[in-house]
């Protein structure tokens, strides 16, 4: 009876080994056997600003429900970047003057539908212009203008395009800011082979990847941001995801040099600063005047391993996401000098109208 079922077992086992040889990159995901000192960072050493979040919906019991979540976290303020414009920005802005006046602030957004009809530029400037006096603190830019949006012709919107100089213009009159997020990883636009870092990202979220022109090359659309950032020297721009050059930061750094007005937040980008702690290190401290914390997505889970990577000097610690790092983190051990300048001190200087009684007052 046994003997009839051995080939089957031998098969089955020979089965199973070969697929555990074979396992794909997806489910390869070892946990490490390194034991070394280091422990998770729950909250903030101190209050901040995160300048890079998104919440469409601010009525009360939502704004009660992010305190919450805020306030465990040491967070001070949240900067809602979706705040659109007219009336569903104004209904934002009075629900928090009506709850929290002073914990939340939403910035603007422009709608670029009709670009390239007589008087566009001017009236999208105006509407603005209303956005900030009804209480708006800065007019953030999606990503879609350089890589989606079309003038009246059907013709590519270029970052730079002069029909859009009122805008930025606009932006330095009032003394607010403009967070702009352009393009996306040099790597969406590179071959998905094995030489690509975001290999596994594009193969479970394909729509991300790009030819090398669609809809024009990386390295065009992020140019078109910084001509526009020269064109307009008096205007305050944050560069999101620290212009995608956070895995090269001797660049970034050039371009900080070679652009006074902009500054860079790091949201969605601590994976890159968490693997060359010495070199990161080295550029907050170079650059600690322009640079800005931020999250992107809202989840509070993963907000300890900034504060990990920016505080401590913790080795070999794991990162949330996978598919954006296969790799470990370390931490930068920032002093507390350039921790609270990057916590909240450049976001106080950047955005009017911000409680600084909320943040330490040396």
């Amino acid at each position: 009876m046994f003997t009839n079922k051995l080939p089957i077992i031998l098969f089955l086992f020979f089965v199973s080994s070969v697929s555990a040889q074979e396992m794909s990159f997806e489910n390869y995901n070892p946990k490490s056997t390194l034991v070394v000192e280091g422990e998770e960072i729950t909250r903030a050493k101190f209050p901040f600003i995160d300048v890079h979040s998104h919440q469409r919906n601010m009525d009360a019991t939502a704004l009660a429900g992010l305190i919450n979540d805020m306030e465990i976290l040491n967070e001070g303020i949240m900067v809602n970047l979706s705040g659109g414009s007219g009336e569903s920005l104004n209904a934002k802005i009075q629900s928090i003057q009506k709850n929290y006046p002073n914990r939340f602030v939403v910035f603007a957004n422009v709608d670029f539908d009709g670009v390239g009809q007589e008087g566009w530029g001017a009236k999208a400037a105006a509407q603005l212009e209303k956005d900030i006096k009804a209480g708006a603190k800065g007019l953030k830019i999606y990503k879609s203008l350089g890589l989606r949006y079309k003038d009246s012709n059907g013709n590519r919107v270029a970052i730079d395009d002069p029909r859009l100089d009122p805008i930025w213009a606009k932006c330095g009159e009032l003394g607010v800011p403009v967070l702009i997020h352009a393009a996306d990883p040099k790597s969406f636009w590179d071959p998905m082979d094995a030489d690509n870092e975001r290999w596994l990202e594009l193969k479970t979220r394909p729509r991300r990847k790009r030819s090398a022109t669609d809809p024009a090359p990386w390295e065009q659309i992020i140019e078109e941001q910084h001509n526009m950032f020269k064109k307009h020297p008096n205007t305050n721009f944050v560069n999101a995801h620290m212009g995608w050059y956070a895995n090269n930061l001797g660049k970034l750094g050039e371009l900080l040099d070679e652009i006074p007005n902009m500054n860079v937040g790091i949201a969605a980008v601590i994976a890159e600063l968490g693997r060359q702690p010495r070199n990161a290190k080295a550029f907050f401290e170079k650059y600690q005047d322009r640079i800005l914390f931020g999250k992107d997505s809202w989840k509070p889970e993963e907000f300890p391993t900034y504060f990990r990577v920016l505080e401590s000097d913790d080795e070999y610690f794991p990162y949330y996401k996978k598919y954006h790092a296969f790799w470990a983190m370390y931490g930068l051990d920032l002093s507390d000098e350039v921790l609270k300048k990057v916590y909240y001190k450049n976001a106080l200087r950047l955005i009017p109208g911000l409680d600084k009684s909320l943040f330490p007052a040396e």
